[in-house]
């Protein structure tokens, strides 16, 4: 009984210095663990935050290109029907937004929604305008109903993509 007793005397203190041991070299090597996460991340960062901002540049740049009254003064509309004009136009914005698609993956989902749905309303405005025009009508005379259906609108979807990737920019800085 008596060395039963000596042993639990030696073994419980043992077992508490090991004890402490195992969660002082855990708490270390957690520590170390998140250290190198950390570093891992800010060097993430770094190198992606240049993307990033490339990628709302570029996409600001695709929505002002593609704005009516952007991309009718970019085109020559003076020698083509309009029925030459409407189809230019919808493969111009088509063009720009494919050409712009790879920079879904830097932006926010959000972000490229916005995007989207201006291009989509960008064409549908072509296209109403388009069919309020005659059959026979010059090119100058739809960039003309373009653009007056686009002033008339109280609130341009392009201009509201825009605020709203300019917002989330100014949310990463």
């Amino acid at each position: 009984m008596e060395y039963l007793s000596d042993f639990i005397k030696i073994l419980l203190p043992a077992g508490v210095v090991l004890y402490a041991m195992v969660i002082t070299v855990k708490s270390f090597l957690n520590n170390d663990f998140e250290k190198k996460l950390v570093d891992i991340k800010i060097k993430s960062t770094a190198s992606i935050l240049p993307i990033r901002l490339q990628a709302y540049e570029r996409v600001c740049l695709l929505l002002e290109r593609i704005s009516p009254g952007n991309i009718i003064v970019r085109l020559n509309v003076t020698e083509m029907h309009a029925s030459q004009l409407h189809q230019l136009l919808n493969a111009e914005i088509r063009n720009e937004l494919n050409h712009n698609l790879s920079q879904q993956m830097y932006i926010s989902d959000k972000a490229w929604v916005e995007i989207k749905n201006a291009v989509e309303d960008t064409i549908s405005l072509i296209n109403k305008s388009y069919s309020a025009t005659a059959p026979d009508a010059r090119g100058i005379e739809l960039a003309k109903k373009i653009i007056e259906n686009s002033i008339m609108r109280q609130e341009s979807p392009i201009e509201s993509a825009l605020q709203f990737i300019k917002n989330e920019i100014r949310e990463i800085f």
